[in-house]
């Protein structure tokens, strides 16, 4: 069962209004108050479809003002509470959008850290290396490794929710996490390529890893797929399919094989590895805007239609 511990800690002043607002939520259970050395903190375990609402309801009682919520999932809930939280709240848990948590998960992985550049640098090094070891495992390793996915994820978040900041943050982490990226690979390139480990052939004449450098409608297509599959596994929390959307796009090859293909001279397989990139971190953006677009939909229409049930 999809279920959530609601933490809330607000001024005492705000107790009782807190509580009666869990109260009245059908999806809450198990409702403690106690005290704390910032205020009063009022617990529950609330069903994840209704956590949204919740937090909206908060909000009007000013407690992310002067107060905090914190939300952590219950990895087992089982029993009639449970059960009953669930078949009373509306939807299903693995559907529900929950906006805040989403938009502080995807702002997070949208700064730029030396953590986030270290990762850009490393992959898209080992795309270089899979680039002229004509290696399709070594580029799967740096599909893998990549970071770009979250800031991605944070500018969509950021075009559906009107976030400028967010938007200016995400881009700038996405921008200058590549330049840097290829700069240090482009360098280690040259440096490579000068002590004889690789030559123009390992370059131009490869075949299991060609797909880098031949954009064409499957690499949008591609794009868009994965784009909305790794959203919708944020929105929904199940990690395990991000593994397959990073697997499924050529953002970090196509960057590494612009550095690699600079170095050899070859400037038409650069450009064609550029574009190949651009086409990828659009379609993925443009993917995870529509489905969030598509959630927010599915999300209204059932919050109408429980309010329509409650009149």
């Amino acid at each position: 069962m999809a279920m959530l511990q609601l933490r809330v800690v607000c001024p005492p002043d705000r107790t009782g209004s807190v509580y009666d607002a869990l109260v009245a939520e059908s999806g809450a259970v198990a409702l403690s108050v106690s005290t704390s050395s910032s205020g009063a903190v009022i617990t529950a375990d609330v069903a994840r479809e209704c956590a949204d609402d919740l937090l909206d309801r908060l909000r009007e009682l000013g407690v992310l003002d002067d107060g905090m919520v914190t939300m952590a999932p219950l990895d087992t809930a089982v029993g009639e509470l449970a059960r009953r939280a669930e078949a009373d709240a509306p939807g299903e848990g693995a559907d529900a959008l929950i906006w805040d948590d989403l938009e502080a998960r995807t702002g997070e992985d949208s700064v730029i850290t030396w953590t986030f550049t270290a990762f850009m640098v490393l992959a898209t090094l080992l795309a270089a290396i899979g680039i002229v070891t004509d290696s399709q495992v070594t580029i799967v390793g740096a599909m893998v490794v990549g970071p770009e996915f979250g800031p991605l994820a944070a500018i969509a978040v950021g075009l559906v929710k009107r976030r400028p900041m967010m938007i200016r943050r995400a881009t700038a982490a996405v921008v200058l996490g590549f330049v840097v990226a290829l700069a240090v690979t482009a360098a280690l390139s040259l440096l490579g390529r000068v002590a004889g480990l690789f030559d123009v052939g390992d370059v131009t004449g490869r075949a299991q890893t060609e797909f880098i450098y031949q954009p064409g409608w499957f690499s949008l297509i591609t794009a868009l797929v994965a784009g909305a599959a790794g959203m919708l596994s944020l929105t929904s929390s199940k990690s395990a399919a991000l593994v397959g959307v990073f697997i499924s796009v050529t953002t970090v090859p196509a960057a590494g094989n612009v550095a690699v293909a600079g170095t050899v001279g070859d400037w038409h397989q650069a450009g064609e590895s550029l574009l190949q990139l651009a086409i990828n971190l659009v379609g993925i953006v443009a993917a995870g805007v529509g489905t969030l677009l598509l959630l927010e939909r599915v999300q209204a229409s059932r919050g109408e239609l429980r309010t329509g049930s409650g009149a």
